[in-house]
C-alpha cells in the first residue's frame, strides 16, 4: 500500500481525573508503540488499562479541562506507521473506497464500511445506484483484493 491516510487507532472518550488523563475506546491491538498522533498535535507519554477502554496521558494535555474539550477527538496516525502486513492481511482503511468488481469485470460498487459483529469482519457495498449489502470478507466471497479493486463473486452480489 502506497497510501498514507490517517487510521483511527481510537477515540477520546473523556476526561479521567483532575490531572489531564484522558479515556480511550482502542481500536488497536497496542498504542504502547505509537508516540505521536493527529500529526504530532498529541505526544503520548503513557497509556494502561481501564475499567472499560484505556486511560492515556498526553504531554499537551495538563488538566481536566483541556482533557474534556477532547471528547470525541479521534486519535490517528498515517498508514505508513502500521507494521507490515502478512500475505492475506488487511488493514480495514485499506478496503474503504475500493471499486468492486465481479471476477470479470463488471462494475459492481465501492466499499463503503468494514464491520467486525463478532463472527468475522463483513464488509458494506455501495451500488451505482446508491443501494447497499453486505457480505463476509472470506475467500468464497471475495477471492482477491489489492490497492486498486475487490473482486466478489456474483453469487455474492444481492
Amino acid at each position: 500500500m502506497t497510501t498514507d491516510k490517517p487510521v483511527t487507532l481510537a477515540v477520546i472518550t473523556g476526561a479521567h481525573g483532575v490531572t489531564g488523563e484522558v479515556r480511550l475506546k482502542v481500536f488497536a491491538d497496542d498504542l504502547r508503540s505509537h508516540r505521536a498522533f493527529n500529526d504530532g498535535a498529541l505526544t503520548l507519554k503513557s497509556v494502561r488499562d481501564g475499567s472499560n477502554g484505556a486511560i492515556a496521558r498526553f504531554a499537551e494535555v495538563t488538566d481536566r479541562t483541556a482533557a474534556e474539550k477532547l471528547r470525541g477527538t479521534e486519535l490517528t496516525v498515517p498508514r505508513s506507521a502500521l507494521p507490515p502486513l502478512e500475505a492475506g492481511e488487511y488493514y480495514h482503511v485499506d478496503l474503504l473506497d475500493l471499486p468492486v468488481e465481479t471476477p470479470d469485470g463488471a462494475v459492481v460498487g465501492m466499499v463503503v464500511a468494514v464491520d467486525n459483529f463478532g463472527a468475522g469482519d463483513v464488509i458494506e457495498i455501495e451500488r451505482p445506484d446508491g443501494k447497499r449489502f453486505m457480505v463476509p470478507m472470506t475467500a468464497d466471497a471475495v477471492p482477491e483484493w489489492d490497492e486498486t479493486r475487490l473482486v466478489l463473486v456474483a453469487d455474492f452480489i444481492t
